[in-house]
């Protein structure tokens, strides 16, 4: 293939480096920056042609979210260290303030262009029915429907408020949005100035009769000025919107975990505000009295001309026009439990089962655990829970299991971000149905995806175990990939219940024998694993590495990734978002490559496979899945699982399959460059690239009938590796 064949993304480096090995900061891509550029390369599915038109609206949608997120989080814990003088340089060389500044410039070149294509994209949504009205192009139909609308569903939960010294500034919350106004009053235009804070209750689009002609809320609020302030007229106005610190801060040593936590959500609702964006052309007068009130600078305020609050575009992905939506795609029941007619221990002890989400139907995982509380011979049910849905089927049954008598044991993680008040609720439901509910460590967020179901069977207990790359998430699970092992091997199970025994207890397992974790042993097992295969290299073996996670940015990881790499290990990297290694430099990272794969589905699991002496792929191979990403945070700071798949079958649905078909995706895959460029893989007068989602959505279920599975992936004459 030649340079032609890609296309350079919207993300540009500070400079190339192209020859020579980088010393210092140029051994590593800046993890902020580099997460900047997985948002771009999302933002460019928004214009992917090859993308139905309503799911580009949704990219923008995701972009525009994932944007806000980083703001009150990352962006958020460098703006405290600059605040606090800090000038440590962060593993690529570059201080919080030259990381800011980076940040800051790359952000509103982002932001701009989200703002073209939501207009590009608003032109032909319009052409397929689908119309954003402006107040001009109302019919007078359509202005008493408003009106109507307005009176009945709008006006009863509308706030409006006068700013003077009898009425002080209110608190706007995160991602509020509020219309300011400057009025003048009818009979001797003395000037007022107000708020108008839209609750986030109320839908940003409002539907007129017919379903597909909107307009926007803050439209409909400008032409009812005078029923929230009679007497007075519209001189200015202007819409902002505001972000604020989201960081926790929870005390080690509380006494009682979940009321810190509920006192820490409380704390952070008013965190200081880190970013503004205000309509262009606002009032003068207006605009400086919100900086103030808000306590912000003029780099902290983002003028836009367009639509503030783009992560709200997702109200205008319509379910009823299909056309312009991915085609259906139901998920698989796997063949094999089928055949034992729904009974998951019986398809679990003909052999272990590997599922692949969302191609096979995470409906699998909770009738594993519904299964088994409603199962006599069930003793006792252990379960992590890091992120899952507001109405739980998985809690559902682990509360039907615990009021059935059964020995329940749920770990929730409190300090899943954006997820801490929804676990508190989840854990006090678990404790009134009975269920005995952990919080791990303070210090540790626990991230591992474990549950185990011990059963009687006849004269012996067996351990039935799942092990997931992904969250107990039923909604999540239906658009991010991830992996299931379900087993009842002997060595996991024991593996899993001394985890849990640890989470419990903070008693240090020893002797696991299929598993590994952090902060324990995890990283040190990886590095072993990764020189292992540079002394196959030296000594002239096959010697070859795949990864799939969704960020790397660990500092000795990729280390030792650059050792291997010169040692002559072949190394291929799936990395979704963050990246921080530099692949591709003669003397450092030659055998280096890494791609990025966007498209219909969040890729998300986490797959390691070593070659073994024998070169990849080969059923020889030592595979593994994973909780873990390979980042400080998971590697150091959170209870993580790194479980190795020893099961032949499952080993070569891995490798030969899913790994198999990552590697060969040219649909969706970005090449990042040795100078930090993402180029995409776009072949002039090609319209049959591989597209490894397509291939697991057309192709049967992994887990098969206990014997080899789905076909490999063809091979092709075409690869983006």
């Amino acid at each position: 293939m030649t340079q032609a064949d890609f296309l350079r993304s919207p993300f540009s480096p500070p400079k190339d480096l192209a020859g020579g090995v980088p010393q210092g900061q140029s051994r590593f891509f800046n993890r902020e920056l580099s997460w900047l550029s997985f948002n771009w390369r999302v933002l460019d599915e928004a214009r992917n042609p090859r993308v139905p038109l309503l799911e580009r609206l949704r990219f923008v949608s995701i972009s525009a979210t994932n944007l806000d997120e980083f703001y009150t989080t990352r962006v958020a814990g460098l703006r405290e260290l600059v605040r606090e003088g800090s000038t440590t340089p962060s593993d690529d060389g570059l201080s919080p303030a030259e990381q800011l500044s980076l940040i800051n410039a790359d952000a509103r070149r982002l932001m701009a262009a989200q703002q073209g294509v939501w207009n590009n994209i608003r032109k032909e949504m319009e052409q397929a029915g689908i119309v954003i009205l402006s107040r001009q192009r109302l019919t007078r139909a359509e202005e008493e429907f408003l009106h109507q609308y307005f009176e009945n569903r709008v006006f009863p939960v509308l706030s409006p408020l006068a700013i003077d010294p009898a009425h002080p500034f209110p608190f706007i919350p995160n991602t509020g949005f509020t219309l300011a106004l400057e009025l003048a009053r009818e009979t001797d235009g003395r000037q007022m100035q107000a708020l108008l804070p839209i609750p986030a209750q109320l839908p940003r689009f409002v539907p007129l009769p017919g379903g597909e002609r909107f307009l926007r809320l803050e439209d409909l609020l400008l032409m009812h000025l005078t029923s929230l302030f009679p007497g007075y007229r519209d001189v200015g106005h202007c819409s902002f919107r505001v972000l604020r610190d989201s960081d926790l801060e929870v005390e080690e040593e509380a006494e009682d975990l979940v009321r810190e936590f509920e006192t820490a959500l409380k704390r952070r609702r008013r965190g200081s505000v880190i970013r503004m964006k205000i309509t262009s052309g606002a009032p003068d007068r207006l605009r400086r009295l919100i900086m103030a009130e808000l306590e912000i600078t003029r780099d902290e305020v983002i003028e836009v001309e367009g639509l503030l609050g783009m992560a709200d575009l997702s109200e205008l992905v319509l379910d009823s026009r299909r056309e312009l939506l991915w085609p259906a795609f139901t998920p698989r029941v796997p063949e094999r439990v089928q055949d034992h007619d729904g009974d998951m221990f019986s398809a679990i002890r003909q052999k272990d089962m590997l599922l692949h989400h969302p191609y096979e139907t995470f409906d699998m995982v909770v009738r594993f655990l519904a299964q088994a509380a409603r199962d006599p011979d069930v003793l006792a049910i252990k379960q992590t829970l890091y992120r899952t849905s507001r109405d739980s089927p998985i809690v559902d049954a682990l509360c039907e299991a615990a009021e059935a008598g059964k020995s329940v044991t749920a770990l929730v993680e409190l300090k899943a971000r954006f997820d801490e008040a929804a676990n508190i609720r989840q854990s006090r439901r678990l404790e009134r149905s009975g269920a005995h509910v952990v919080y791990g460590f303070v210090n540790y967020k626990t991230h591992a995806k474990i549950s185990t179901v011990v059963r009687r069977e006849g004269e012996a207990l067996v351990t039935y175990t799942h092990y997931g790359t992904g969250n107990y998430h039923p909604i999540t699970a239906r658009i991010y990939t991830d992996m299931s092992l379900f087993t009842c091997d002997g060595a996991l199970g024991r593996d899993a219940t001394k985890v849990f025994n640890y989470l419990s207890g903070y008693v240090q397992p020893s002797g696991l024998e299929n598993l590994s974790i952090s902060p324990a042993e995890m990283k040190s097992h990886l590095i072993d694993l990764i020189g292992q295969e540079a002394k196959f290299a030296r000594e002239g073996r096959p010697a070859a590495i795949w990864v799939k996670v969704n960020s790397l940015t660990e500092k000795d990881v990729i280390e030792a990734l650059y050792a291997a790499s010169e040692a002559g290990v072949k190394i291929s990297l799936v990395v979704r978002g963050i990246c921080g290694i530099r692949p591709g430099i003669k003397g450092l990272s030659s055998n280096i490559r890494v791609k990025s794969i966007v498209g219909r589905y969040l890729e998300h699991s986490r797959i390691v496979c070593f070659g073994n002496g024998y070169g990849l792929p080969s059923i020889k191979s030592r595979v593994f899945i994973s909780s873990a990403d390979w980042m400080d945070r998971n590697l150091n700071r959170r209870v993580e699982t790194l479980v190795e798949c020893r099961n032949d079958t499952v080993k070569a649905q891995i490798v030969n399959q899913v790994m198999a078909a990552n590697m060969a995706d040219e649909a969706q895959s970005w090449l990042l460059q040795p100078d930090g460029r993402f180029l995409r893989y776009l072949p002039q007068g090609r319209d049959d690239l591989f597209n490894c989602h397509r291939f697991f959505m057309e192709n049967p279920s992994l887990s098969g009938r206990g014997t080899a599975g789905a076909r490999d992936v063809p091979a092709l004459t075409h690869s983006a590796e």
